[in-house]
């Protein structure tokens, strides 16, 4: 490049360019129509510059060229399961997981022939001779050149279904044992989106989680035992592209905050899946543009892992049509729009940084109300977490119902002859189960259902 090229032009200030615009208004209120608010209570500028960077950001330890593509496979049947894995990873998966029922699962025929892909083994129970077992394996398969990484969270658990899976006191003395073993531990925080959180909702209680445990493990590790922690976050994705970008950075930024109080220096890793919140089942081709975009901000905020979420994955049983078509988007985005070439691509960009450190500020003085207030599970068990999810989500619902909040085919470009009675092999609705919980379950829900069902009764 000519030394001296932009000699010629002279800097311009935010002063002039907000004059610049006032001028082109021509009388209409600059903030009234060019400023928008979020609901994360973040004013949206219509242009941002270095004036608006108290100090220059430093350089993000994110690898954007590191990104892996992810398989999700329920196993129902380990040899099938197996089977899948191995197919998976031929036509392009770099890393699966493996989501685990019960305890007659046999991982060593279910890691058969798995060679060289970190593989995640995600457990839906709670059982201390389980992973010691999974342990053995796991060690012996490292020596392979395997990674293998026991999820494990119990709070998530609560959070989801009411309940601790024994008791409180039961299920942490064996998450203790689980985490002398495997040195690791999981955050599924993407809970707190698909229930209809705000994102600095679900930053800050996402870091509240984490911090749960930080807490119960701190006297009983060594500083040198806390160094090799493995952390993992499951976060999920909505469509706000630049705010979703900003949001797995600040996550970042949070967990290193948070993690220093405890002197440890572990990078979190970060899984995530697109959310089903906005998914559609009407005209749910739409589902695969949203998808693509999610997983683009997902790569651009440093996801380490991206596990795509079919397109109908909400009212279609698990089919290899779609589950192709989700892989082969990721395969697309790394390997002919080349989103694995340039690391850290958003750092220095003025509003993603801007929008980065509002998030971080916000979810950190949540949290820090929540510490204040005793703590997470304090306010899980007060009910606290959960009106504050409800009033987040009702206010987004009430959006999406007056058309402010657009999902194209479902409330804006409808197909009125698009019918889908007959097409749905899983039920895509919220599920009425009564039964007695210690706190209120965080109850996942889409946008769309009500109209949906509206809408089915009409066919």
């Amino acid at each position: 490049m000519t030394s001296g090229l932009f000699e010629d032009f002279d800097e311009v200030s935010a002063k002039q360019w907000k004059q610049k615009i006032q001028f082109d208004l021509k009388g209409a209120d600059y903030n009234e129509t060019l400023i928008w608010k979020t609901n994360e209570d973040i004013s949206v500028k219509p242009f941002y510059n270095a004036e608006d960077l108290k100090t220059l950001p430093e350089v993000s330890n994110t690898k954007a060229t590191q990104w892996q593509i992810c398989q999700t496979i329920f196993v129902a049947d380990v040899e099938k399961s197996n089977k899948k894995a191995i197919k998976a990873i031929e036509r392009g998966a770099e890393s699966i997981i493996f989501i685990i029922p019960n305890k007659t699962i046999s991982i060593e025929n279910l890691l058969k022939n798995l060679r060289n892909i970190p593989v995640f083994l995600e457990l839906q129970f709670l059982s201390e001779s389980f992973n010691k077992k999974l342990f053995t394996i796991s060690n012996a398969l490292e020596k392979q050149e395997n990674k293998v990484y026991i999820q494990t969270d119990i709070i998530g658990n609560l959070v989801k279904s009411g309940n601790w899976f024994n008791t409180l006191n039961d299920d942490f003395s064996k998450f203790k044992s689980i985490i002398k073993l495997s040195k690791s531990f999981h955050i599924n925080a993407s809970t707190y989106q698909n229930a209809g959180a705000t994102m600095v909702q679900q930053l800050a209680y996402a870091l509240a989680h984490a911090n749960e445990y930080l807490n119960v493990l701190e006297g009983d590790f060594s500083s040198e035992e806390k160094q090799s922690f493995k952390i993992t976050f499951n976060i999920s994705i909505g469509s706000n592209y630049f705010f979703e970008i900003a949001k797995l950075r600040a996550l970042r930024l949070l967990w290193s905050t948070l993690a220093s109080e405890y002197n440890i220096t572990a990078q979190c890793h970060i899984i995530v899946i697109p959310t089903k919140r906005n998914k559609t089942i009407y005209d749910f081709n739409t589902n695969l543009l949203r998808t693509t975009t999610e997983c683009m901000s997902a790569i651009l905020g440093g996801a380490n892992t991206i596990c795509n979420l079919p397109y109908d994955a909400i009212y279609k049983k698990t089919n290899s049509f779609s589950e192709r078509l989700s892989r082969n988007q990721l395969l697309i985005l790394k390997h002919e729009s080349y989103f694995n070439k340039v690391n850290n691509p958003a750092d220095g960009v003025y509003y993603i940084e801007i929008l980065t450190n509002q998030l971080a500020e916000k979810a950190l003085t949540l949290f820090k109300d929540i510490e204040q207030q005793g703590g997470f599970l304090k306010q899980l068990k007060d009910g606290t977490i959960q009106r504050k999810i409800k009033e987040s989500a009702k206010k987004e619902q009430q959006q999406f119902d007056v058309n402010e909040h657009i999902l194209v085919g479902t409330n804006k470009y409808s197909n009125q002859n698009d019918n889908m009675k007959h097409e749905l092999e899983l039920f895509p609705f919220v599920k009425t189960n009564q039964r007695k919980t210690l706190t209120e379950p965080i109850i996942e829900k889409r946008l769309a259902e009500t109209l949906e069902q509206n809408r089915l009764k009409n066919e």
